[in-house]
């Protein structure tokens, strides 16, 4: 069965290491593994026929398993009727599975050469799997970029990490990908994504009941990973949560912002404390629903009832902020820090430890922690190892994670969100579930994948104040899914 990279997929993203796991696992529990890779090369011999018309076809074969799916994956085109011929980048190890498929190839065998793929209409991309440890660079490279049609590529174009969506060097752009049991998270990470192309999952009679043995600790975010709150008969706007944001008195807009998304995803008051009475009379002026406070925090405080509170949108990224993020962890707040609040504490992420959720870009988390790196899941997981916080690191590919080591990798999230002021809504939603009683970690997932849902509803020309009012079809959609 192949099912493409929509919703219906399982959500379990495996790493290339848990992924041979996951083999060794159904191996030893009695699953031959010349089944696995038959079923495996028929997956993506059946993709091929279902996406491309029969023509020329040459299928570039690795030494390893990925080539030995290539070999079987040629034979069931050759008995479909497509001329093929296999390219051998090397004999695969006398013993292996691999070894067995491509005694069974008793079709033609061409050149590992750029002219031989040059004269295809379609390559089939079976050299290196997700696993590889090396820039793939000189022959490989060169035949893989002189493709004369489109690229299938079994498993990850080659070269592609498929535990980081990096190529370290070359890797094909496919038309489409065909992977097998479960994605990996360089299928969802950029660049990897979109070197994929279409991306499609096939069922190759691989047990789920191996999946524990994995260690797992990783999935593509979706509305089964998380609780949306459902008010019930009895509840009122205090046992919906208060959350309080600190207003900025020069960036107004940013506040304003979080609390109208904040409303729409169900806290039952939203207060913003203003810094002056300038800046209270510009937040008065915005919702009505809000509540504009001019006391001070330290007041505000007393009331038990604040147990979240947002800090950082339209914040300074001084002093102030960062002792007022201090203040609120002390007090035993749950805090979502974003923005000037994470700034507040460039080069001391201790300075961040007890928040709740913090929500980098990519440039606060370098300002922070220094430069991520090419692994973002891992960098997401070192900060909030670091802080004890669950860390949302922004992008196209935004990155989830949680102290323990889960995360979540959020690929629902539309081109139109690259505009100002997505981030303060985001900032919102996240408190807002907080504050109804959702963990960290779920809340800034689900918040994740709402605004992203949000702004598929809405389409183009988006501005950051569309997601508020597309927020509660978004949630509607969620609770029925």
């Amino acid at each position: 069965m192949l099912l493409p990279a929509g919703l219906a997929m399982p959500l379990e993203l495996l790493t290339p290491a848990q992924m041979a796991r996951a083999d060794a696992l159904a191996i030893a529990g009695g699953i031959p593994g010349p089944r696995l890779m038959e079923a495996a090369g028929r997956a993506v011999a059946e993709a091929a026929r279902r996406h491309f018309r029969p023509v020329r076809t040459l299928v570039l074969a690795g030494p390893g398993n990925n080539g030995g799916d290539g070999y079987v994956a040629a034979r069931w085109l050759e008995q479909a009727g497509w001329p093929v011929a296999v390219a051998p980048l090397a004999p695969p190890r006398p013993g292996s599975d691999a070894a067995w498929a491509a005694a069974r190839w008793r079709g033609p065998v061409a050149a590992f050469a750029p002219a031989e793929a040059a004269r295809a209409g379609l390559v089939i991309d079976a050299v290196f799997g997700a696993g590889l440890a090396r820039p793939v660079e000189g022959l490989v490279a060169e035949t893989l970029a002189a493709a004369g049609g489109p690229i299938l590529a079994v498993d990850v174009p080659s070269g592609l990490d498929g535990a980081t969506g990096q190529p370290p060097g070359y890797a094909p752009q496919a038309a489409l990908t065909v992977t097998f049991f479960r994605l990996k998270p360089g299928h969802l990470l950029l660049p990897g994504r979109s070197l994929c192309g279409e991306t499609l999952l096939a069922d190759i009679g691989l047990p789920a009941s191996v999946l524990p043995g994995t260690g797992c600790n990783a999935w593509r975010n979706a509305p089964a990973l998380w609780p949306l709150p459902r008010p019930g008969a009895a509840g009122h706007k205090y046992s919906r949560g208060h959350l309080t944001i600190l207003g900025g008195a020069a960036m107004t807009g940013a506040a304003r912002l979080a609390a109208g998304a904040a409303h729409r995803a169900g806290a039952g008051l939203v207060t913003i404390a203003a810094p002056d009475a300038a800046s209270a009379a510009t937040y008065r002026a915005g919702d009505p629903g809000t509540i504009v406070s001019e006391a001070p925090p330290d007041e505000l405080l007393q009331d038990a009832r604040r147990q979240v509170w947002l800090l950082g949108p339209g914040q300074p990224p001084g002093e102030e902020t960062r002792a007022r993020l201090r203040q609120l962890v002390a007090a035993g707040r749950q805090v979502v820090a974003d923005a000037g609040a994470i700034t507040a504490c460039a080069g001391a992420p201790g300075a961040l430890r007890g928040a709740a959720v913090l929500t980098p870009h990519a440039g606060e988390y370098a300002a922070v922690f220094g430069p991520p790196g090419t692994d973002k899941p891992e960098a997401a997981r070192a900060a909030a190892r670091a802080t004890g916080a669950v860390v949302l690191l922004k992008g196209a590919d935004t990155c989830i994670a949680a102290p323990d080591g889960r995360l979540v990798i959020n690929d629902h999230a539309p081109p139109g969100l690259a505009t100002g002021g997505t981030g303060d809504v985001l900032a919102g939603i996240i408190a807002a579930l907080l504050a109804q009683g959702v963990p960290p970690f779920e809340a800034a997932a689900a918040a994740a994948w709402l605004q992203g849902e949000a702004a598929r509803r809405h389409g183009p020309g988006l501005i950051a104040s569309d997601l508020i009012t597309f927020l509660p079809a978004a949630m509607e959609f969620a609770l029925c899914d």
